[in-house]
């Protein structure tokens, strides 16, 4: 039994890369530059997320596309109240988003107006780091209330990324967050690290990251 559950294994994920790479194709046909946002529940992705397109409105056209657990749109209707266009994926009850999902997600999107694409995964540190959906780059946003602890417990998460987000730094002077040593975790894990520490309530560090998005933008 063990010897034939591997072969499977490797299958789909090998199948998972493949339409991965069809994705980047699709975006890089339409000169759409995209990123992968995960992070633990309560972290603030739509927060962020919604920070951002504050600070890159009228400079660049934003999509989003939201992915959940469950069937339904809070998060997509914050977005699509901002201006922008929003596209919901239910992945029934599945703990990521995988290459399938955001192929169909895409199909929805007129990718040839906008020119930087959100995917918002599902919240948590675990599956998204195994499935790769073909954007261009991975962001996980960690937050001062869960702990400096992360990098050492979900190593997986941290590796591969492009950006790592430290959020909710507002909250450092009451929460017991060690910055010198969760930096040292994700430094083993990812040396060099590109590294936004920001707030979105007070707005720490939001135009910086809305900087290196928009540097990262194909822009004609």
């Amino acid at each position: 039994m063990a010897s034939k559950i591997v072969p499977i294994v490797e299958k789909i994920m090998d199948a998972n890369e493949q339409i991965a790479a069809v994705n980047q194709k699709i975006l890089d046909e339409h000169n759409v530059f995209a990123i992968n946002i995960m992070a633990s529940p309560g972290s603030g992705k739509t927060s962020v997320i919604l920070k951002t397109i504050d600070a890159l409105r009228g400079k660049l056209r934003i999509g989003v596309i939201e992915g959940d657990t469950a069937p339904v749109t809070i998060d997509a209707d914050k977005v699509l109240a901002a201006g922008m266009p929003a596209v919901q994926i239910n992945t029934g009850g599945n703990c990521h988003l995988d290459a399938v999902m955001l192929n169909r997600g895409l199909e929805q999107m007129d990718l040839d107006e906008i020119d930087l694409l959100i995917v918002e995964n599902v919240g948590n540190l675990i599956c998204p780091a195994g499935f790769a959906l073909g954007t261009h780059a991975n962001i996980v946003i960690a937050s001062i209330p869960e702990g400096d602890d992360k990098p050492y417990k979900y190593p997986n998460i941290y590796r591969g990324l492009e950006v790592l987000l430290i959020n909710k730094t507002d909250l450092l002077p009451y929460i017991d967050f060690n910055m010198e040593y969760f930096r040292q975790g994700v430094e083993l894990l990812n040396p060099g690290l590109t590294t936004f520490e920001m707030s979105c309530r007070t707005g720490e560090g939001v135009q910086a990251w809305a900087d290196w998005l928009y540097s990262k933008t194909k822009r004609p």
